[in-house]
């Protein structure tokens, strides 16, 4: 499976969607804002590669 800078950026956007949810969880809604931060990096890395 290919994954695009589009699609990425949708699972971080999903990921902090759920982190908000879990505002009594402290660990997994610090888990889940670090998962989002690595999606959007990869997004970062994805769109980078296109303009090249």
């Amino acid at each position: 499976m290919i994954v695009t800078a589009d699609q990425a950026i949708e699972n971080a956007a999903r990921l902090l969607d759920r982190a908000e949810i879990e505002l009594t969880n402290l660990p997994l809604m610090e888990r889940l804002d670090q998962l989002a931060v690595s999606w959007i990096q990869v997004a970062q890395l994805l769109a980078e590669k296109e303009r090249v």
